[in-house]
This record gives C-alpha cells, structure tokens and sequence, in this order.
C-alpha cells in the first residue's frame, strides 16, 4: 500500500512541476515581449493557458505539502513552504485580476500587439521575478528537505 507521505509528496512535486513549468513559459514570453509586438501578442495569449496551470500548481502544492508536512512542526522548511505559498497567492492575485484583465481588454480592442506601458512593465517584471524566485526556491528547499 502507498503511504500518505508518498501520496503527499507526489502531489507536492506535481504542483512544482505544473506551476514551475507554467511559470518559465510566461516568464520567457513576458521577457521577450518586452521590446517585441509579435512576443507581446504571444504573451497575451499564452497567458490564457499559462494562467491557469500556475494555479493548479500552487493548489497542488498546497495541498501536497499539507499532506506530505502534516507530521512535521510547523517551523523550518514547512514554515518557509507555508510563507512562500502565501506569497505566491498574493502574486497571483495582483497579475490574475490586475494584469490578466489589462491584458484581454486590450486584446478585445485589437491592441494585443502593443507593447504594455513602461510602468505596467516594470510591476510585471518585478512579478515575475519574484515569482521565479520563490517557485525555485521552493523547490530547493523541498529536495533539502527530503535530502536531510
């Protein structure tokens, strides 16, 4: 039989896997659209799909790490895990119902191609970033976790 902890970091390592990946797509996209119309365009599309799946991953996440933690004191790595996921969440909710709907505006007027203003493009970036770090961190301090 497969034991709780298995079943937990199974879907812990799922999460990284769907909003990780999700993550470097956008942010590929986000970093080439920043001089280009043809990879703003694409940008604006792909985050329809990429959207989505960063937040399956951090749903995953969570839950994965509810379960795989669930014996473990809430201090150390599970402590960072729970502080990063509350951060990613807010991230998500600035560029889901912030920028998202900036985005798909624009594309309903025909601008999608349009390169975002300078100060919207600075908030993205900064987003982004903070979002790869977290995403990446997290990961390491899962494998230091299962290492040690």
């Amino acid at each position: 039989m497969i034991s709780l902890d298995v079943i937990g970091l199974f879907i812990l390592l799922a999460g990284f896997v769907i909003g990780l990946g999700a993550v470097v797509v956008i942010d590929i996209h986000g970093f080439l659209g920043r001089k280009s119309n043809y990879w703003t365009e694409a940008t604006v599309r792909t985050h329809k799909v990429t959207k989505p799946l960063i937040w399956l991953g951090t749903f995953l996440a969570i839950v994965g790490g509810l379960i795989f933690y669930r014996n473990a004191p809430f201090s150390g790595i599970p402590l960072y895990h729970a502080v990063i996921a509350c951060v990613l969440v807010l991230n998500g909710l600035f560029l889901s119902f912030y920028v998202s709907p900036f985005l798909l505006a624009r594309e309903r007027e025909g601008r999608q191609a349009e390169l975002l203003p300078a100060s919207l493009q600075r908030k993205i970036a900064l987003s982004l970033i903070f979002s790869d770090l977290l995403w990446w961190g997290g990961l390491f301090l899962l494998v230091w976790y299962i290492v040690l």
